[in-house]
């Protein structure tokens, strides 16, 4: 079945940085367009970053252009969100996204929180 692990977040200090990764399983990954979302306490869920299957086409939201940036290995079915410069509002659970070929699939997500 397809599995979706994220790991990686925690607590930054703001203008810190952090690399969140997302190991997947049980599809073609290599084939696979992903995304990462977020989703703060009391918002919606919201798109943060996509990257296309073999990594050379990326989006962002206008909210993280410039401090994130993701990227993928398709040698460990791992796609990556890096990011820095990180600012109280970048607190949020970080969900990875299967998105395309449908069906998408969400990972559990992790918590990053920043805060000094």
């Amino acid at each position: 079945q397809v599995q979706l692990v994220e790991s990686g977040g925690g607590l930054v200090q703001p203008g810190g940085s952090v690399t969140l990764s997302c190991a997947a399983s049980g599809f073609s990954f290599s084939s696979a367009v992903m995304n990462w979302y977020r989703q703060a306490p009391g918002k919606e869920r919201e798109f943060v970053a996509r990257i296309s299957a073999f990594g050379g086409s990326t989006n962002y939201a206008d909210s993280v252009k410039g401090r994130f940036t993701i990227s993928r290995d398709n040698s460990k079915n791992t796609v990556y969100l890096q990011m820095s410069s990180l600012k109280p509002e970048d607190t949020a659970v970080y969900y990875c996204m299967k998105f395309l070929p449908p069906p998408g699939y969400w990972g559990q997500g992790t918590q990053v929180t920043v805060s000094s």
